[in-house]
C-alpha cells in the first residue's frame, strides 16, 4: 500500500476494487460514505497491526474483499495506538448483516495468528499472499 494514514488507506483499497471491476464505479461514492460512517463510529484498527474496515452496500451482490499490506505501517487510530500493517477491507451486501459478523470473525481469527502474520511479512506478491490467507482460512 502507498497510503500512510487511515482514510487515504481506505480510499486506496476501494479505488483498487473499482479499478479491478470488483465494485461498480457508480457505487464508489456511496461505498466510501458507508466506510466513513463506520469509521466515524469507531476505528476498525483492532490492534496487533491489523485493521478490518467493513461496510454495507446495495452495490455488491456478495462479500467483496481486498487485502492490503504496509511494511511501513499506517496511522489508523488503532485500539493499541500502533501502526497498522495489514488491512482487510470488505463490503457486504446491505441485506446480509449476519454475513458481515461471520466474515469479520473469520478474518480476525486468521490475522490474530502470529504464524500467519509472519508468513504475510515475507509473502512475495498476490499469489503468495492468497496462498497464506486461503490455507489458514481453511483451518478456521
Amino acid at each position: 500500500m502507498q497510503a500512510t494514514e487511515h482514510w487515504p488507506a481506505i480510499q486506496e483499497l476501494v479505488d483498487h476494487l473499482v479499478s479491478a471491476g470488483a465494485i461498480p464505479e457508480a457505487g464508489q461514492d456511496s461505498i466510501l460514505e458507508s466506510f466513513r460512517d463506520r469509521e466515524d463510529q469507531c476505528s476498525t484498527g483492532v490492534g496487533g497491526g491489523i485493521a478490518i474496515p467493513h461496510a454495507f452496500s446495495e452495490h455488491v451482490g456478495e462479500v467483496t474483499a481486498i487485502f492490503g499490506r504496509s511494511p511501513e505501517g499506517i496511522e489508523f487510530g488503532a485500539l493499541d495506538d500502533e501502526p497498522v500493517h495489514y488491512v482487510v477491507l470488505f463490503v457486504v451486501p446491505a441485506e446480509q448483516y449476519t454475513l458481515h459478523l461471520r466474515a469479520l470473525a473469520a478474518i480476525a481469527k486468521v490475522l490474530n495468528n502470529e504464524e500467519v502474520r509472519g508468513q504475510l511479512v515475507t509473502a512475495e506478491g498476490e499469489a503468495s499472499i492468497l496462498d497464506v490467507l486461503s490455507v489458514k482460512a481453511g483451518r478456521v
